[in-house]
């Protein structure tokens, strides 16, 4: 076959839009939920929009240190007796006409006063105070329900519970939530010369990176992470390990071995035991990646019935993404597709990281055909540094970066030109 026919019968290279909404469109949120403590939903997903059961603030307070006074009486002369001193948490008595209440932030303010000065407007003296300043009405009280009505839905279902959010929730008397369960994932890495941490490294061996990177990006999302660990090149302990994982799990995650080679058996693996695309993405780096699904067996009914009521993948199997085996590209892949597609899973409804807009102080003057991912670091001076070596087996770039350009086809880049970035910041999160 001549170059020109073999270029012929490969399949296009797929855009990276277009990859991530066909995962996207796949992708079906989890049924299950549970209801927790606040205190422990950090990172989960609300399956039910949280309702504020009251005002917040529930009655008028202070928004200072100072006095609450009526401001009609001040025109007969600024020094008031003080009649009462309120503190935060104490309940606060109607102002006596003709006084001041002596009062503290957060404080409420007591029925028949309509401002608050703040005290480095006033002297105090003995048991009265010399008012130096005219408020306006309602000036330094901060209004019943200034930040949240009762009734309204201050958190709709489909959040990822940021410590704030929590927060927030705690701030109407939320003790419990409704979250959705858990995403399961199931994740194993092949390959022969993977070696472990610890353990000698033989003769054309390399340790196991993946294994470090992609879990800890599976717990910082919150999953169940189950790690098979490292399965060697054969096509039945591939089997096996794809068989037992897609009995409990929503998604099984891979690096590594979905190629054609001899000795790449996910593929036949997968396809042998439910169904497999193979894309090559129009992206660097990381251009290959398998989408697909694997059968839930039957071999044991029991657990197959409980994989049916807590997934959302369907009553008979497990999705399977598989990510290159370099590690720049494995990491990147999973920031751009496997995130996203686990956040959609866990109920999350806007999936979409934040782009900045920042200048590149630097010039790439070679383009390349497909969207570049570029690893960048912020300077000193807002703008962004580029990594020197953009290689896909240089993981040093990852830690060292601040985020990735996402820099499109056939695009050389200009110095001083603003170029979209994407904080990791935002995709670790």
């Amino acid at each position: 076959m001549s170059s020109s026919q073999s270029a012929a019968a490969r399949p296009p290279l797929v855009p990276t839009a277009e990859a991530l909404a066909r995962l996207l469109a796949a992708a079906r949120p989890v049924s299950g939920t549970e209801t927790i403590s606040t205190l422990e939903a950090g990172n989960r997903v609300l399956a039910a929009d949280v309702v504020s059961a009251l005002d917040v603030p529930p009655m008028n307070t202070s928004a200072m240190d100072g006095y609450a006074v009526r401001i009609a009486e001040l025109a007969g002369g600024p020094r008031l007796p003080v009649s009462q001193r309120i503190a935060a948490g104490h309940a606060a008595e109607p102002l006596a006409a003709g006084t001041a209440a002596r009062i503290f932030t957060g404080a409420p303010v007591p029925p028949g006063a309509d401002a608050v000065v703040m005290q480095e407007q006033t002297e105090a003296a003995g048991d009265a105070v010399t008012i130096l300043h005219t408020p306006t009405p309602g000036e330094w009280i901060t209004a019943q329900g200034a930040d949240i009505s009762r009734g309204s839905v201050i958190l709709p279902a489909g959040t990822r519970l940021t410590p704030q959010a929590l927060g927030l929730a705690a701030s109407t008397g939320c003790a419990r939530l409704t979250v959705s369960r858990r995403v399961k994932v199931a994740v194993f890495f092949t390959g022969d010369e993977l070696t472990m941490p610890g353990e000698p490294l033989a003769p054309g061996a390399i340790y196991n990176s993946n294994r470090f990177t992609l879990r800890g990006l599976l717990e910082r999302l919150g999953c169940e992470v189950t790690d098979y660990g490292i399965v060697p090149d054969r096509l039945d302990a591939t089997r096996a390990a794809l068989t037992e994982a897609a009995r409990e799990h929503d998604l099984i995650l891979t690096s590594g071995g979905v190629s054609v080679g001899e000795e790449d058996h996910v593929k036949p693996a997968v396809e042998a035991l439910g169904r497999l695309d193979l894309w090559q993405i129009a992206m660097k780096p990381g251009k290959p990646l398998a989408f697909g699904a694997v059968r839930r067996g039957a071999a044991d009914e029991r657990a197959d019935r409980q994989a049916v009521a807590d997934s959302g993948t369907g009553p008979d199997e497990a999705f399977f993404i598989g990510l290159p085996g370099n590690p720049v590209s494995s990491f990147v892949t999973f920031l751009l597709f496997v995130r996203p597609f686990l956040l959609r899973l866990s109920g999350v409804r806007d999936v979409s990281p934040r782009a900045l807009a920042l200048r590149a102080d630097f010039a790439q003057t070679k383009r390349d055909r497909r969207n570049e991912f570029l690893r960048a670091r912020i300077n000193a001076a807002g703008g962004l540094d580029l990594f020197p070596n953009q290689s896909s087996a240089v993981l040093t770039s990852t830690v060292w970066g601040d985020g990735l350009i996402d820099n499109p086809p056939n695009h050389a880049i200009s110095a001083g030109e603003l170029v979209r970035f994407l904080p990791f910041s935002d995709l670790l999160g």
